[in-house]
Formats: structure tokens, sequence, C-alpha cells
């Protein structure tokens, strides 16, 4: 875990402090991680989940050359 330090300039708001802490803790990942700590996780469940995410990232790489054809403004449609 990355430990997430920020230190408060005299006459600084608190409001700005804090709203750089909650920005530094998004970019640490620590707020996701939490998340997915917060509840036990079956290994069958660890392994359907990683699954599905890399099912996601790979459809759209294969329907990248059928998906062309409707970007690209092929196809047999007429052109106004």
């Amino acid at each position: 875990m990355v430990q997430v330090e920020v230190s408060v300039d005299s006459g600084e708001a608190f409001d700005r402090a804090l709203a750089r802490f909650k920005k530094m803790c998004g970019k640490a990942g620590i707020v996701t991680e939490i998340k997915k700590r917060s509840f036990y996780e079956k290994p069958s469940e660890k392994r359907r989940r990683i699954e599905m995410k890399r099912q996601r990232k790979v459809k759209p790489r294969r329907m990248g050359g059928e998906r062309s054809q409707f970007y690209n403004g092929g196809g047999s449609g007429s052109t106004r």
C-alpha cells in the first residue's frame, strides 16, 4: 500500500489541502483498493471478474475491422 502525505502550507485553506489529498489517493489507487477489499471475493469470482475484464478489452480489437466500415463511410449506402 502506498503512503500518501500532504503538507499544508500556512494560510492554505483546509478544503484545498483536502482536495489535493483526495486527488493523490485517487492517483495512487487507494480508493479502488479499499472498495475491492471491503468484501471477501472467492477465488472463482476473482477469476471470473478478471476473465470478463479481459474479454471486454479484447472484443473491440476483434471487431475493429467490421466496425471500420461504419465509421469510415464504407458500405453501399447512398451519399447525399
